[in-house]
């Protein structure tokens, strides 16, 4: 069986921790819109989020880098005034970032890098960046220094979405190419996933490259949503800030209505499951199942995967 699931953040790779326990080969489509540039080398946050976490590499506590991290060469660059006080790039984290640039420096593509630094880690499942193109989150936003578009890692780690905000701009999303290997990904799955990630900035921007919102309402596999909102409250990180700046209300409901039904307008999904909280939501054209959906443990994160291909008859 092959599964490929849409992915961003910390949510989505605790998601693929329990995708990866069943008998499926699996293909994570992975946001690249929090990607940037620091001190000359590139980020790319999600990618190595869910790198780190399957590859056994993550800190637990935090929940983002290394485990076992210093910040030596942050301090150093701190002496000089040159450290970005709001993102800081831990000892170990930076080797990663060093090699990911210098091999896209020397001509690779983004899938290629990946491909090279999953080596190492070895994540059990294939990564594949939504593009190899660069494709960047900034958001509008208004404050002493007048309106402006900043960096989303900017609004999200040094403002923390506090900040007066217009709205979110996918820059490059329309001119990017899905990266290799992922629209043949899409068509060839037997089942296609959509991890509880924010649905703002980590899977609304793989749909808006081109070809792979059409390529998901085309496919004849089942598309699936798993909702990262749980009464009322997201599961972790800041899709309930992102909805508010979009003016959606903060449930289970209101998600699944975004990324809609496939076959009404530009939706996506045949079905959506919730927590058990959210049991009563319906949603017009859609399936809505629900199962527990705290990812407690890769065994319960595995349940979650499982239920949310019961609801369209796949079994794995």
């Amino acid at each position: 069986m092959r599964i490929a699931v849409l992915v961003g953040g910390i949510g989505g790779a605790r998601f693929l921790m329990g995708v990866r326990r069943l008998p499926a080969e699996v293909t994570a489509i992975v946001n690249t819109a929090d990607d940037l540039t620091l001190h000359g080398l590139r980020v790319c946050p999600d990618l190595d989020s869910v790198m780190y976490t399957l590859g056994d590499g993550a800190d637990p506590e935090r929940g983002w880098g290394r485990a076992g991290e210093s910040f030596t060469v942050g301090s150093e660059l701190a002496e000089y005034n040159a450290e970005a006080p709001w993102f800081s790039l831990g000892d170990k984290d930076l080797a990663t970032h060093l090699v990911r640039t210098r091999m896209l420096d020397a001509g690779y593509g983004l899938t290629a890098v990946t491909a090279a630094l999953c080596e190492r880690w070895k994540p059990g499942v294939e990564l594949l960046p939504m593009s190899d193109d660069r494709v960047e989150t900034h958001v509008v936003v208004s404050d002493e220094d007048g309106r402006r578009a900043i960096h989303f890692q900017e609004w999200w780690v040094r403002h923390r979405g506090k900040i007066e905000t217009d709205r979110f701009v996918f820059t490059g999303a329309a001119q990017a190419k899905p990266a290799p290997g992922v629209i043949e990904a899409l068509r060839d799955a037997d089942a296609v996933l959509i991890a509880p990630s924010n649905p703002v900035v980590s899977i609304a921007p793989i749909l808006g490259v081109p070809g792979i919102r059409e390529v998901l309402r085309s496919t004849s596999a089942p598309v699936v949503g798993v909702s990262p909102i749980i009464a009322g409250a997201p599961v972790r990180g800041m899709a309930d800030r992102c909805l508010e700046v979009l003016g959606e209300p903060v449930t289970a409901q209101a998600v699944g209505a975004m990324f809609g039904p496939r076959h009404d307008g530009e939706g996506v999904l045949d079905a959506w499951l919730v927590d058990e909280t959210d049991r009563n939501t319906t949603i017009d054209g859609l399936t809505v199942g629900s199962a527990p959906l705290w990812m407690s443990s890769p065994e319960a994160t595995e349940a979650m995967a499982r239920a949310a291909l019961e609801l369209v008859e796949v079994t794995a």
